[in-house]
């Protein structure tokens, strides 16, 4: 159904529910790409009034990319729990944004409203607030995760370590992974980024962390961010597994293209369950999301990229993970161009993460050709830091990182991978 409003006795008009959820998103790059950004900053205005008007129910009957057609859609509709949502269910998205900025909406009940909240209601919510409303209502969401320690507790920050090595040589991933214990990093995990796809390489770097771990009896967990179906493989070899990894999207398509569906994360995810490798819970999956993946996929359905991007927590949410993680800047300037829109995304994806329940991290980063710099993400970190995050992302070893107390009870995490010349 199409969507209308006056601004200045102009009159606007959006086809649809996607028109509009597209047209009311700051200016990025990704959405220009795939021909959905505002026309003009006027149009902008106009969809954000028009938006602001919306029920929230409306979500609920109009779905932005149809349900017999994907799984994630099938997913967010058949799981909403309207008891979670009763006590918001009569605003408005302009109203919603408003009670989430009253002092009504603290960490206890913006927890409970999490599984009553879909995917699109939290986006559309986002584009109508500032940069400081993202960090005002993210710091008020509590969401604590546990495995060997504990991720989100108030006033605590974790870091994931990534010891990567460009040949997978065990010496140098030993190396890189004491100098990062001894900055403080690694309490959200020991996470690396293998150089080769071999099921038999990635074995032996699962044995040496956990041998490492289980030594010298350090409070977290190991990972290695490989493909899914590699980690069922050691997994059914009786690999040390502690977390599975895998990249998602929002839409079935996207996940279709990083050759997972919901029975193969459903299928990792019980057999990670079943070795209970975790001593003080079992949230044992890993995720990594990114604005921009499911247009690079060609899979958005006409949906615009943040959108899409907070519809992959719908996708995380199921697994209850021990931490997700936006990799806000990482797929290039074609989808966030500058210092600017990656600041704002970065404050989007780790608030409407936590809106969703999730344990949000950002891992704040840029490529070269990109119109950033360190100045950009040092702004990005004291603002995420500021919203409370938790987990954060990738942090070279001897990139400059806050300290972090790796205590069973304190940790909590933020992924964040600081520019650097050995990131």
């Amino acid at each position: 159904m199409p969507y209308r409003t006056t601004v200045a006795s102009q009159a606007f008009q959006f086809t649809d529910l996607r028109h509009l959820l597209a047209a009311a998103s700051p200016a990025r790059s990704g959405d220009y790409l795939a021909g959905l950004g505002a026309e003009s900053a006027q149009q902008r205005m106009a969809a954000r009034h028009a938006l602001a008007d919306l029920p929230l129910r409306r979500f609920l009957e109009e779905a932005v990319v149809p349900y017999e057609d994907d799984a994630i859609t099938r997913l967010i509709i058949d799981g909403h729990d309207a008891a979670a949502f009763a006590p918001v269910a009569h605003l408005t998205v302009g109203d919603f944004r408003n009670w989430l900025l009253s002092e009504q909406a603290d960490a206890a009940t913006l927890s409970a409203l999490a599984p009553g909240l879909t995917p699109e209601m939290v986006a559309a919510v986002s584009k109508l607030m500032r940069n400081q409303d993202l960090v005002a209502v993210a710091r008020k969401c509590r969401v604590v995760t546990r495995f060997r320690d504990t991720i989100g507790l108030p006033g605590h920050l974790a870091v994931r370590l990534q010891p990567n090595h460009p040949t997978d040589d065990p010496r140098g991933i030993a190396a890189s992974v004491l100098d990062g214990l001894m900055y403080g990093a690694g309490d959200a995990v020991i996470g690396i980024n293998p150089a080769s796809d071999s099921v038999q390489a990635v074995g032996r770097m699962l044995a040496m962390l956990d041998e490492l771990i289980q030594r010298f009896a350090l409070p977290t967990q190991s990972c290695v961010l490989t493909h899914v179906t590699n980690t069922l493989q050691l997994l059914e070899a009786g690999a040390p597994v502690d977390l599975v990894f895998q990249y998602i999207g929002g839409t079935e398509a996207t996940n279709r293209s990083f050759g997972v569906d919901m029975a193969l994360l459903d299928e990792a995810w019980a057999a990670a369950l079943s070795l209970q490798r975790g001593t003080l819970g079992d949230n044992c999956m890993y995720f990594e999301t990114g604005q921009g993946s499911a247009l690079s996929a060609g899979a958005h359905h006409g949906v615009d990229q943040q959108t899409c991007e907070v519809r992959a927590y719908a996708l995380a949410r199921r697994y209850r993970p021990l931490l997700v993680n936006s990799v806000v800047g990482f797929i290039g300037p074609e989808y966030l161009y500058d210092g600017k829109q990656i600041i704002r995304a970065g404050l989007e994806d780790h608030c409407c993460g936590k809106l969703m329940g999730l344990p949000m991290g950002v891992d704040i980063c840029y490529t070269n050709h990109a119109e950033a710099d360190q100045d950009d993400m040092d702004n990005l970190m004291v603002l995420l830091a500021s919203a409370g995050i938790a987990p954060t992302g990738r942090s070279a070893p001897s990139a400059s990182v806050m300290p972090i107390a790796c205590s069973q009870a304190s940790n909590s995490g933020a992924r964040f991978r600081p520019k650097s010349s050995r990131t």
